[in-house]
């Protein structure tokens, strides 16, 4: 998807002030940096013999910062920089690591036509996403509007960098210049974001009205927006000087402007978030936790061990895919999850966007599982598939283990990946690599095997009831394994949703499934069922009444559980 006219508005949106670059660099260490070392690179008249003419730069490529260097040779016409330069005719910064980011793509060509959220990243070592302002309808949903502002707003505040684009459908749209003054196909960079206090003197301050406020910089540096809270509109009335003068207003075709919220929502088209993500226990804000894994899609003529079967239109072989499980420890956490491929220099040398398309499902899976899928399961979350260089998902889920599938969406594709995961609390993430249980020198002595069950236990109904309903949850057991779930308070029809799979090496001895009552000193037995679960046993949804622990005649007791079972004498049936 390519959303920007030029993949270096990185660069641009660095380049409107030398304070942004600083505060970009400073979410990292001196040496992850883009301009590493800044004050030993700069030229010091004082110190002429010091200057060698080559410089250093860094950027984020598929999972560590790349060290590049390069001479101070810039292209000029007419002695004049023909591309990326500063407002200062002695100022060179911003030209050199325009020249540096072209080395590492394969020449200048390869910048133009690029996509915005790879360079973004590139530069941040951050996670963009790309979000569709049209298929959201933001312009006309203010609730959706509002809670993408506040979020816009939180990325800008700790140092992401935004982009904003009117897409280009056809060729005669790029660089097309609408009646509103803004030019599709160009990547907009956001400069501020901001909640305007409208108003004069202290009745602005009694009164409290805001306005959710954006800025934006063409790249061109000219060309501006002419609509309300333009340059010149008269909307400027409606605010103070001092509030003007806050947020640096001027009145000059020099590329950057001020709109609504809510215009900008109705005029663009897409916006780029580049998250910078933050992993330090040392900051006052939010930390997440980072699970960083390289895989690759390979063929193989084995199904067992190929790893390129494609997305899940392709039934037969989308598990054959790498996998990768992770736990969500939280009764509900949000969870980040981006897949980036290798790239690929060539493919950006000619131009021909050779990324492969890409993506991930999300299933959520048994609370003990240890080896690979081989059937469908809940799907908890999807990502779109496209040839972008990342693809990424920001999503809600519950506390529990899942299981993430990257595929390209076609089977036989290959290449190389990196998978990020951010979390609250450490999510144990790591690759399944194993289809069943090994065989072992020990598997004759103690044995191997014989049967594998999924115990999908659904809800209760019924339970023994107090004022206040009871606190439940269950526990699965089999041969010394067991799975508990989370607590389900104050009710007597708890809906439980855990599911267990046991590789059974005595078939004969049925899984238990206990119900229990969490109490502050001890916890109450409130009854259980017995399931048998032969191989061949491929039952629908059973509801069964809860029983007694005894071992000869059980008795009823109040209640019943709502219990799929699923077993199979293939190990790799689940």
């Amino acid at each position: 998807m390519e959303t920007a006219h030029h993949v270096c508005t990185a660069l641009h949106r660095l380049c409107s002030t030398s304070k942004a670059m600083v505060r970009c660099c400073s979410h990292h260490s001196p040496r992850d940096t883009v301009i590493p070392d800044w004050k030993e690179q700069e030229w010091d008249p004082e110190k002429p013999d010091a200057y060698a003419g080559i410089f250093h730069f860094h950027f984020w490529r598929f999972g560590e910062w790349v060290d590049v260097v390069i001479d101070d040779r810039l292209p000029t016409v007419n002695n004049q920089l023909i591309y990326c330069h500063s407002n200062s005719r002695n100022e060179f910064w911003c030209a050199l690591v325009e020249k540096a980011y072209a080395k590492l793509a394969g020449c200048y060509q390869a910048l133009d036509g690029g996509n915005t959220a790879d360079a973004l990243v590139d530069f941040t070592g951050g996670v963009s996403e790309p979000i569709d302002l049209t298929e959201g309808d933001f312009a006309n949903d203010e609730g959706k509007r509002n809670q993408l502002f506040e979020r816009v707003l939180k990325v800008h505040s700790r140092g992401g960098l935004i982009s904003a684009s009117i897409k280009a459908v056809t060729a005669a749209d790029m660089e097309a210049r609408l009646a509103c003054g803004l030019v599709k196909g160009h990547a907009y960079a956001i400069t501020d974001v901001r909640k305007v206090r409208l108003g004069h003197g202290l009745l602005a301050f009694f009164k409290s009205e805001k306005l959710d406020m954006i800025r934006l910089r063409n790249p061109w540096g000219e060309r501006e927006w002419n609509g309300p809270w333009s340059d010149t509109s008269e909307e400027w009335q409606k605010v103070s000087k001092s509030e003007r003068e806050k947020m640096g207003v001027t009145v000059q075709d020099d590329g950057e402007f001020w709109m609504t919220f809510e215009d900008l929502c109705r005029y663009f088209t897409d916006i780029i978030k580049c998250r910078l993500i933050n992993t330090s226990y040392l900051s006052v804000h939010k930390t997440w936790e980072e699970a960083r894994l390289h895989g690759a899609w390979t063929r193989h003529e084995d199904p067992w061990q190929n790893r390129s079967g494609g997305c899940i239109n392709h039934k037969d072989t989308f598990f054959q895919n790498p996998q990768y499980i992770f736990d969500v420890k939280k009764p509900e956490d949000e969870v980040l999850i981006c897949i980036q491929q290798r790239p690929k220099q060539s493919t950006r040398r000619d131009g021909k966007g050779e990324n492969l398309a890409i993506g991930f499902d999300i299933y959520k899976v048994e609370e003990n599982r240890q080896y690979r899928m081989h059937s469908l399961q809940h799907r908890a979350a999807s990502s779109i598939y496209i040839n972008s260089r990342s693809v990424f998902l920001r999503t809600d889920q519950p506390e529990g283990r899942y299981v993430i599938i990257p595929t390209t969406f076609e089977p036989g594709h290959t290449g190389q990946f990196l998978l990020r995961v951010f979390t609250d609390v450490p999510s144990n993430c790591r690759e399944l690599c194993l289809d069943e249980p090994p065989r072992s020198c020990w598997s004759s002595l103690c044995g191997y095997p014989q049967q594998v069950t999924q115990v999908h236990v659904l809800g209760a109904a019924g339970l023994k009831d107090s004022s206040t309903g009871a606190n439940s949850y269950v526990i699965i057991k089999c041969e010394g394994d067991k799975v508990r779930s989370a607590v389900q308070k104050g009710t007597s029809t708890p809906e439980y949703n855990v599911k267990g799979i046991f590789y059974r090496k005595k078939p004969g001895q049925p899984i238990t499934v206990q119900v229990w009552n969490h109490r502050v000193l001890k916890d109450e037995f409130l009854g259980q069922v017995r399931l048998k679960a032969d191989s061949d046993d491929l039952q629908a949804l059973h509801t069964l009444h809860l029983q007694d622990r005894s071992s000869r005649q059980p008795s009823d007791l109040p209640g019943t559980i709502a219990v799929h079972v699923l077993s199979s004498a293939s190990l790799t049936a689940v």
